[in-house]
């Protein structure tokens, strides 16, 4: 049995991203010019970025997870994240990180991404 990590109960598990920073809505279309290279959908659609966060200065965090810890791209995926997002006009920097918990599952895809995959 794996232990899980204690949290404060309500504490949500995933940050929540700064969805009213001017922003954010280009960082996500960037996000979704990724697409995970087994799996034809972007990685936004596909519920694998948790967090985008934007501060003051326009720089960007983003937390971000994979299909599975083993992911033949874990090392590369990161990277395709940046630069997709670094080229978003305004954008100053951009840190991606990886996290596992929670750990990814197909509840997280968007619709579009279930009736793409043949899933509705």
């Amino acid at each position: 049995m794996t232990e899980q990590p204690e949290t404060l109960e309500g504490t949500p598990l995933i940050r929540p991203s700064t969805t009213d920073h001017p922003l954010y809505d280009a960082v996500v279309d960037a996000c979704r010019t990724v697409y995970d290279p087994e799996i034809p959908v972007n990685i936004y659609d596909l519920g694998l970025v948790y967090t985008v966060e934007i501060d003051t200065e326009n720089a960007v965090s983003i937390a971000m997870t994979l299909t599975a810890p083993g992911c033949p791209v874990a090392g590369e995926m990161p990277g395709w994240v940046e630069n997709a997002v670094e080229a978003t006009p305004g954008v100053k920097d951009v840190k991606v990180s990886m996290v596992f918990d929670p750990p990814w599952g197909m509840e997280m895809m968007s619709d579009e991404a279930r009736l793409e995959l043949g899933f509705m």
